[in-house]
């Protein structure tokens, strides 16, 4: 049968430190709101800005849409929009989880 070894008393003060200092740490409410608040910009920027460059389009540009190259910008703004919509969704689920415990 296996016994712990006994410790001394500066292991288990040094022990007992660790455990103190890696102990899960939830960050303060208003660094939720703050990412709540960028993530929200984010995506409204997104948005606008691919409404802007929607309206701005020609019929010749539309028409270089058929051209991948030219499809850098409406992609950059979906995927930064899309990003930050996912990080809203889990800081909504953080707070609800928080608020629920």
């Amino acid at each position: 049968m296996w016994r712990r070894p006994r410790l001394s008393m500066d292991e288990i003060s040094i022990e007992n430190l660790l455990a103190d200092a890696l102990k899960p740490v939830d960050p303060p409410q208003r660094m939720s709101d703050r990412l709540h608040d960028t993530f929200s910009a984010i995506t409204d920027a997104a948005a606008s800005d691919l409404a802007n460059w929607a309206e701005e389009l020609t019929e010749s540009e539309l028409e270089s849409l058929r051209d991948p190259r030219n499809w850098i910008r409406p992609v950059t703004a979906l995927a930064a929009g899309g990003v930050a919509t996912g990080a809203l969704i889990l800081v909504g689920f953080r707070r609800r989880s928080r608020f629920r415990g």
